[in-house]
């Protein structure tokens, strides 16, 4: 039963996850594109938004491209230059950084939404549980830094980093590397996988209209003088 489990939530599940992911987001930009939105609460008050989106957003970016890259590299690539044990320890400090401010970004703005009358009166439900399942997913993972502490010969993430590339290269047995890790390693990774399975309906789906080519914009932003 245990390796059933194991396999449903970690070897078919990722796929059904992801899979919910790309085709929900496409329909709904199809068929509901004026609802591709993040619902700024801006307008409606200023105070604490900056300093908790700012904390937030810049420490969940660097978290996602940290375990993108943390993850998907295989590990001769990087054991000419260091260990895995020096890995997890890199991962571990930074993963601890970047966690805390986008735990005490999110701190901020969960307490701004349910505060604020104004703010909570315009709180959509979904807007609401994506805060709380986000604000858990950060608890989640760092959770997992005294876990991974105890394995510092980088054991653990070399579990980890396999099941992600077998999982985005479609082998089998992908479930098997993470058999017996830690519960808070796979509550981590299930709930990150949930997060994938709900996005097209949420607002997290504005992070596909990050304004990129604004940055590579040829030419100069015309501006004209008020009078």
């Amino acid at each position: 039963m245990g390796d059933y489990i194991n396999t449903l939530l970690f070897g078919i599940y990722p796929y059904i996850a992801i899979s919910v992911m790309i085709i929900g987001s496409i329909l709904r930009y199809d068929r509901d594109p004026y609802s591709w939105k993040a619902d700024s609460s801006q307008l409606l008050s200023r105070k604490g938004l900056r300093l908790g989106s700012n904390l937030f957003h810049v420490g969940i970016i660097l978290l996602f491209f940290g375990h993108l890259v943390g993850l998907l590299t295989p590990h001769v690539v990087y054991a000419p230059f260091m260990s895995a044990g020096t890995k997890q320890v890199l991962a571990m400090t930074a993963g601890g950084i970047f966690g805390v401010m986008s735990f005490i970004g999110m701190v901020i703005l969960i307490w701004r939404r349910v505060s604020n009358p104004r703010i909570r009166a315009t709180t959509k439900p979904m807007d609401m549980a994506i805060l709380i399942i986000l604000f858990v997913q950060l608890i989640l993972g760092l959770a997992t830094i005294p876990e991974s502490a105890k394995h510092l010969d980088g054991s653990s993430m070399v579990a980890l980093a396999q099941w992600a590339q077998y999982i985005v290269t479609f082998q089998p047995g992908a479930a098997g590397f993470i058999a017996q890790e830690a519960l808070v390693f796979k509550a981590h990774i299930f709930l990150g996988l949930t997060i994938f399975l709900i996005f097209p309906f949420t607002r997290l789906v504005h992070l596909f209209s990050a304004p990129i080519k604004y940055l590579l914009r040829s030419g100069y932003q015309v501006v004209r003088k008020r009078g």
